[in-house]
């Protein structure tokens, strides 16, 4: 079996266990709170991370340290929206509405740092959106967008999305100088000091150790996060990206698969649709726009020559 092989059924697997832990969280957050639950995790991830790459730790550079604080912001950010909005969501929904991640990149890149995007894009970001409005604002609500008819728990999540679409991008950012390793390592970290720091502040914190809140920090923290980053590093080496973008857009479909299965769970119509809408949007940005802006810096090259 060639590495390139081994690479795409190792990223399934990652998103497969990515996918599943949304009902896995969903049932551990009824014997904690949210916040002390990502606390617990991430500091377990964060230690398996040290472990694993304690030799780039050792050979980091101040820049490249900071460079992976500033990732870990949007990271303890994203997770306390994600985790503490599935309390008040379902799996489905919090897996379709953090995939939004995706397409929010490119907006903020435009909207912050004045990137121009194309048309198809524009496109997939606009056809994301009329997702996100059938997953998140109630039928009959036509006469104005009222956001006492919202769930909390939806708009969590897609302040999520928000955070983790920044973590994309200052990730990007980061490795263009520095090497994954140690920033992934860092930004973990923080994370994981950050989530420690916010407990007390912002959550009334409280914990059954059940066998189910056990299982799942050791699933999310090792697995999910802890393997999931050493083995996506490796991963990526053989992949091009868009076989990679495809492969994440699976996430909130083994969600949906993994709640309906466990817990019975029905988008319906409205909410059905606007997930396909999302996926559809996703994969209009990421196809077809990520290949348009290629053909364009292929254009520009060959004006420059």
């Amino acid at each position: 079996m060639s590495r390139s092989v081994k690479a795409h059924i190792l990223l399934v697997a990652v998103t497969l266990v990515w996918g599943a832990t949304f009902v896995q969280i969903k049932d551990a957050l009824q014997d904690i709170s949210p916040l002390l639950f990502n606390a617990v995790r991430i500091t377990f991830a964060s230690a398996m991370l040290a472990v694993y790459f304690r030799r780039e730790l050792a050979s980091m550079s101040r820049e490249a340290v900071k460079a992976g604080a500033m990732v870990g912001i949007p990271l303890w950010l994203g997770f306390s929206f994600q985790t503490t909005g599935l309390r008040l969501t379902t799996p489905s929904k919090s897996a379709f509405l953090t995939g939004m991640s995706v397409i929010l990149v490119p907006v903020l890149l435009a909207l912050i740092w004045r990137k121009r995007i194309n048309a198809w894009t524009v496109a997939g970001v606009f056809i994301a959106f009329v997702g996100l409005y059938l997953m998140t604002v109630p039928a009959g609500n036509g006469s104005g967008l009222n956001l006492e008819t919202i769930n909390r728990g939806d708009l969590l999540t897609v302040g999520c999305a928000v955070m983790f679409a920044l973590q994309i991008i200052f990730m990007g950012r980061a490795m263009q100088k520095h090497r994954f390793e140690g920033v992934a390592t860092v930004e973990a970290i923080v994370c994981a000091m950050m989530m420690w720091v916010s407990v007390p502040v912002l959550e009334h914190a409280h914990a059954l150790w059940s066998s189910r809140v056990i299982w799942a920090i050791l699933v999310t923290g090792l697995l999910g996060t802890g393997a999931a980053f050493t083995i996506q590093a490796w991963a990526q080496q053989f992949t091009p990206p868009t076989h990679t973008a495809l492969i994440f857009l699976l996430e909130p479909v083994f969600a949906w698969i993994t709640s309906y299965i466990v817990l019975h769970e029905r988008l319906g119509m409205r909410a059905g649709a606007g997930a396909l809408m999302i996926l559809g949007g996703i994969l209009v940005s990421e196809l077809r726009g990520s290949q348009a802006e290629l053909q364009a810096e292929v254009g520009g090259e060959e004006l420059a020559n």
